[in-house]
């Protein structure tokens, strides 16, 4: 028989250990909503859509910060979902530090008119002592800085450029031959010897017939080489079109629905 007394230790004792029970559960409540809250407080804030000027300061002493312009589509905040994106390299008549030549071309003219895409647009301006492929590595840095605080889909960023452009597309491919769903450069030069480091990447060239700046034949040699890699681009060229090869791309549809369908290869 048990007497009095160990029934009232009995008692004692579960009273303690709900006590205790209650204090840790408590605790692990605290911890349970600290955490939740570092989760909120770690997901992306709303950003501004539209276009709108933006800066990626310069790590070198001496380098001015890399202009660009961030074109953010309508139903950004409200989609909870990756983006596709897309980086502009204008040609060498925009460089500068005013970023309203920038719209003088291309999508950010377009989108500066009232045009909407489904993705996100980078426009970047180059220095007007620089040009595109020598600045592949603060291009490179720029995604960097734009994956990190958007949400980009990684399998399906595409680069496009004119003239000078084009030179940066090809020369900014060669040096992230991973990073790209797809390549568009417009009347320009990139090196025949080094495309069999892209040749899984989809590629649609263009460029004008009568182009006196940058000769067809530019284009004509990255195209041939890339077939003989094995790979199969597209080949766009207008035959009465001078330089200005890039309003008609541009102002397609087809061009932006061929390249929202390429998805990086693994």
């Amino acid at each position: 028989m048990v007497g009095p007394r160990r029934v009232r230790r009995a008692v004692n004792g579960k009273g303690r250990d709900m006590k205790r029970f209650s204090r840790w559960a408590v605790v692990a409540l605290a911890f349970a909503a600290i955490a939740a809250g570092c989760a909120v407080a770690a997901r992306k804030a709303p950003v501004p859509t539209g276009q709108s000027a933006q800066a990626l300061e310069a790590t070198e002493a001496g380098k001015p910060a890399l202009k660009y312009l961030l074109y953010i589509p309508e139903g950004y905040n409200e989609a909870k979902k990756p983006w596709p994106l897309v980086l502009f390299l204008h040609g060498a008549g925009e460089r500068g530090d005013d970023l309203e030549k920038v719209k003088i071309h291309g999508p950010p003219k377009l989108v500066a008119a009232g045009k909407q895409f489904p993705f996100i647009l980078v426009s970047p301006q180059c220095p007007q002592d620089s040009w595109w492929p020598k600045e592949a590595d603060r291009l490179k840095a720029l995604l960097d800085e734009i994956e990190a605080k958007y949400d980009v889909d990684k399998d399906r960023e595409y680069v496009t450029g004119l003239s000078m452009g084009g030179f940066g597309t090809w020369a900014l491919a060669f040096a992230e031959p991973q990073r790209f769903a797809a390549l568009a450069p417009i009347c320009g030069r990139g090196d025949p010897d080094k495309v069999a480091a892209i040749k899984h990447v989809p590629v649609w060239v263009f460029h004008g017939g009568k182009d006196n700046v940058v000769p067809l034949k530019d284009s004509e040699a990255m195209v041939e080489a890339l077939k003989a890699a094995g790979a199969t681009p597209k080949f766009t060229v207008y035959p009465e079109a001078g330089h200005d090869s890039w309003t008609a791309t541009y102002d397609n549809p087809e061009f932006y629905e061929w390249m929202l369908a390429q998805r990086r290869k693994k």
